[in-house]
This record gives structure tokens, sequence and C-alpha cells, in this order.
């Protein structure tokens, strides 16, 4: 009996369609790599539309990761030459999401990874030990408890590192010499087998951080060198970002048993709403302030998801009634002053559509009397 997964990572969710994929191209491999790079492009960015052809007929592939193809292109060479991808951007972005993608299709899974936090220690980028077994036997490779990263050299697999910049820089150094040497030495093991855990064809490493962590713990110059940078930008086109936002609140509450009921109009203005104060100005041009909180994609899904959950299991207020609450709640996250730019807010661009005549916002101008302390 399969237990129910809140959330399924990649290597499962599209497992039929890796299985196409790597069967479909019989181009060239790097070494260690279970499709080819032009697959795993398709696989991520999608197939435009175009049904790909395979042994077993053809599909179109759907695209996992809305941004420009060329990012994930860069992104594919960069790991197929065996040099490390640092994912950078603001919060919200999908550089997580990318990585994941970016392991499924290389290695097949995207469960070797550390999240970086203040508390992570050189072990869980090296090795620890098992202390049951260290005491009863001593410290042999049995006993040795390796790292994701670890693993993943000696397995030719890809290793991730989320939010690389909350750790210590005496701990991100630890990764200097993994990359430059692509060996881990275990001194307790001397003159043992697994003494040196060494990479094998396959092996990389895919590291996260947020332009907002910048400063906590910067990284060294020769850490940098050892890793090409990109940067995953917020979502350029409004369509496209209010599709991510539709598809994924919608899979939230699915998930949840309840059906996703929510106009798309409503979505729409969730989404430019997000946009006008992310961007600092309207799609007309008009100038608005920013908050300091992130207003990201991501965020924008937690709010669609929170609609569509109160429509489905609290019905009766007008769902768009419930936006202005909402984003008090995003905005008050970080500096309760910003309560105050999402009035001006209200009081600027989105006063001016109420005034042109659009329904929609002259709706959401109505319920301004939420945002009043």
């Amino acid at each position: 009996m399969t237990t129910a997964r809140q959330i399924d990572p990649p290597e499962h969710r599209y497992a039929d369609e890796l299985a196409f994929l790597a069967a479909a191209d019989a181009g060239a491999r790097p070494p260690g790599w279970r499709m080819t790079p032009r697959s795993v492009v398709t696989f991520i960015a999608g197939s435009g539309g175009t049904p790909v052809h395979g042994p077993d007929g053809r599909r179109v592939i759907e695209p996992k990761f809305v941004g420009e193809r060329a990012l994930v292109e860069r992104c594919v060479v960069t790991l197929a030459g065996e040099r490390g991808l640092l994912l950078v951007g603001e919060p919200g972005t999908a550089k997580s999401m990318l990585s994941e993608l970016l392991a499924a299709a290389i290695c097949g899974t995207s469960a070797l990874a550390v999240q970086g936090t203040a508390g992570t220690t050189e072990d869980q980028l090296r090795y620890g030990w098992n202390y049951a077994l260290l005491l009863a036997k001593g410290p042999t490779a049995e006993s040795l408890v390796p790292s994701p990263v670890l693993t993943a050299m000696t397995t030719g697999a890809v290793a991730r590192v989320e939010e690389i910049t909350r750790c210590l820089p005496e701990i991100q150094d630890a990764l200097v010499s993994i990359m430059s040497e692509r060996r881990i030495s275990v001194p307790e093991l001397a003159g043992q087998d697994g003494a040196v855990g060494y990479a094998v064809p396959g092996f990389c490493l895919i590291a996260t951080a947020n332009l907002r962590d910048r400063g906590v713990s910067e990284m060294s110059a020769a850490l940098k060198r050892r890793f090409n940078f990109e940067v995953v930008p917020p979502i350029a086109d409004l369509d496209a970002e209010v599709a991510l936002v539709t598809r994924q609140a919608r899979a939230a509450v699915e998930r949840g048993g309840a059906t996703y009921a929510v106009d798309e109009a409503v979505l729409e203005t969730l989404v430019t709403a997000f946009r006008d104060l992310r961007n600092g100005v309207s799609a007309e041009g008009w100038e608005v302030e920013r908050p300091s909180s992130v207003m990201s994609t991501a965020e924008a899904v937690a709010v669609a998801a929170s609609i569509g959950l109160s429509a489905a299991y609290l019905p009766g207020p007008d769902p768009l009634s419930l936006l202005p609450g909402h984003l008090l709640g995003v905005v008050r996250k970080d500096d309760p002053a910003d309560a105050g730019r999402l009035l001006a807010y209200w009081d600027g661009a989105l006063r001016r559509r109420a005034e042109a005549g659009s329904r929609m916002w002259r709706q959401l101008w109505e319920h301004r009397d939420v945002l009043r302390d």
C-alpha cells in the first residue's frame, strides 16, 4: 500500500516522463547522466508544444519551471562540465525547485540535500559517525555516516546545498577542498577501505542563495570561484505568472480534498497587485512605494491557496473581499510600517484603476477599511 504524500519529489511525480525522455534521445550523455543535456532542458523548460518522439510513442512535455529557457540551458551546461552551480535571486523565485528538477533529471534523485542554517555543521557536508557502532567497534567504514555530499560524490549523483549563505563561513569553506580536490579524506579510517571518498563521474553540486541574505555569511572568494553564478529573476510575464499561481494554488487545495473554485479574474487581480508592489511601479507606469517584505510568486501562491481554501471550506464571503487581509498579512512579515505602504498603494494606483471603471478594482477599493488599524 502506497502512503500518500503531501508533496512528491520530482523524480516520483514525473517518473514516467523522465523514463520516456531518457529513452527518447540516444545522443551523447555526460558521464553518469541518465539522459542527454538536451532532454534535461526539455524536461524542465518543456518541448514548446511540439511532441517528443520516443520508442513508445510521442508526447508533449509541459514546462515545470517558468523562466527563460536560456537560463536552464546555461545551468545544464555548467553541470555537464562538472562545475558547481549557484542559483541566486530573491526569495520565492523557484531556485530550490529548479535545483530539484535538475537533480532529478540528471541522476534520478533530488534527495541528496543539505539545508543551510546557522546551525549547519561540517559533519553535514562531510561525514559523521554512528556513535553506538563507534563505541562498539571503533572507527570503521560501517560506523561512518556519509553526508549527502559524500554520498553524491561516491555514487556520481547531484548534491544540493540550500541557502548556502546561511551557513557560517567556516562551514561553507569545507566545500572548497571538496570542489577542488574532488575527494573527502577520513583520517580516522587511515589504512582501511573508505579512508578516502573519491568523486566518480556524474558528481556535481548545486547551491542556492537568497539575495536578501547578502551579508549574512558572505562566501569567500575561493568558494565563489568554484561556482558559476546564475540569477533566477521573478517571472516577467503576467499571464505566465497568473497561470503558475492558478496551477499551484489549485494543486494545494485539491491535495486537501477540496475543489478549487476561485475565479481567474480574482487571481489576475491578486497577481497584478503583487507585481505592482514587487516592482515599485504599476503596469500603467504609476509609481508605487515598495514594501520591504518580499512580494514573491511563492507568496502569491500561498495567498491564492488560502483564498481557495476559504471558498471551499468557509463559503460565503466574496473571495475578492479576502484579498486585502491576506495582503496585509504578507507585507507585515518584515516591517509593520509596510502596512502604511500597502494603504498608500490602495489610495494611489488601485484607486486610479477603480476610478477608471474597472469592476474588479472598484470592488477591491470598497474593502479598503480592512487595511486600517
